[in-house]
């Protein structure tokens, strides 16, 4: 079967990335991902789709580069010939950005500039996504849109803002296709452990399992706009389809505080989570973001898209994932685990994940 199109992913190896390359794959896309070197593995997200690259047509490949480095950008560029370019990656942690704040805009916002600098130069007819933040917004009233007022409150938000403005300059200035995606918070159970929603559920999985006694957070009155990772991918891709390139906004259009969150988690397997939850000043940023919430309209009305999974599907699906994890890794713990926490053990045993 003859391949569709090219695309090329920075952050190929993150959540997003790796959901990304997933839907593409199955619309018959090639896929180029640029991966760090590191003394470690790091594609484990991505091993369920990793070819042999020894096979003559693989269709994922993957390529040593990275985003503070202009040279390997443009090389892999110039071998691959993208027809789409998706650019992920970044220093993505608000909490870590107030520590390496210079490592954070060199990455997360110049590292857009050293990618758009290589389009103008070489290939100018490359449709380009800039993944951008809800965080830009800070603490502009909600819901926040495409024509919302931006107060970032964090170097993270600040480097995502340089990074916004920058491709929307070049897509005036040089009459490329570039659009920016301002997503809003959306997880899944390849969220990395750092952030809250994984911190969240995996503790609770941990709790239940006898593994963990307590669960340490920061501020738990934020509000927070969730939604599941492999729609908003979707998303994106919708957005590149279009002839005519712009910026949308991304998200469910309802906001749940950090503490909803956790309630809801505890509540999917019978805890009090008011007996597991301590407070740890270290967690609590220098400066919060009181409430983000999406208002997708024009993403709804142009790219007929809509979310699906609202916030107790995600809470399940993260949870269920975590306690398949533990389940496979320690035999037998399933069974202790649904018989203790869950009344419909039939539904669980019907699914597959109990045996």
């Amino acid at each position: 079967m003859k391949l569709h199109k090219k695309a090329l992913i920075t952050g190929i190896t993150g959540q997003d990335g790796s959901y990304l390359a997933e839907l593409l794959l199955s619309k018959n896309y090639e896929v180029h991902g640029i991966i760090r070197r590191s003394s470690t593995f790091n594609t484990s997200r991505l091993d369920h789709i990793y070819q042999d690259p020894h096979d003559p047509n693989p269709n994922l490949k993957l390529h040593y580069g990275d985003i503070s480095d202009l040279g390997s950008l443009t090389k892999i560029m110039a071998e691959t010939k993208p027809d789409e370019i998706y650019h992920l990656a970044a220093q993505s942690h608000v909490q870590v950005s107030f520590q390496i704040p210079d490592y954070t805009g060199n990455t997360t916002g110049l590292g857009t500039t050293r990618i758009l600098e290589a389009i103008r130069e070489h290939s100018p007819d490359v449709k380009f996504y800039q993944a951008s933040s809800s965080e830009m917004f800070g603490n502009t009233p909600p819901p926040q849109n495409e024509l919302s007022r931006f107060e970032p409150r964090s170097p993270y938000a600040a480097a995502k803002l340089y990074a916004y403005w920058i491709s929307n300059i070049y897509r005036e200035a040089y009459d490329l296709k570039i659009c920016n995606g301002i997503l809003f918070n959306h997880e899944s159970p390849r969220r990395g452990g750092t952030f809250v929603t994984k911190k969240i559920t995996q503790a609770v999985a941990n709790i239940i399992a006898g593994k963990q006694k307590l669960l340490f957070l920061g501020n738990l009155d934020s509000s927070r706009d969730w939604g599941y990772a492999p729609e908003y991918v979707e998303a994106m891709w919708l957005m590149m389809q279009e002839d005519e390139l712009s910026n949308y906004v991304i998200g469910t259009g309802q906001s749940y505080k950090v503490r909803e969150f956790v309630e809801k988690a505890f509540n999917y397997v019978g805890l009090d989570w008011q007996k597991f939850v301590k407070i740890d000043k270290r967690y609590v940023r220098p400066v919060e973001v009181d409430d983000l919430c999406a208002d997708s309209k024009k993403a709804n009305e142009n790219l007929n898209w809509n979310n699906k999974i609202d916030l107790e599907g995600l809470v399940a699906i993260m949870i269920d994932a975590e306690l398949d994890n533990l389940s496979q890794n320690s035999p037998g713990l399933g069974e202790k685990i649904v018989s203790e926490h869950f009344e419909n053990w039939h539904t669980w045993e019907k699914s597959g994940r109990i045996i």
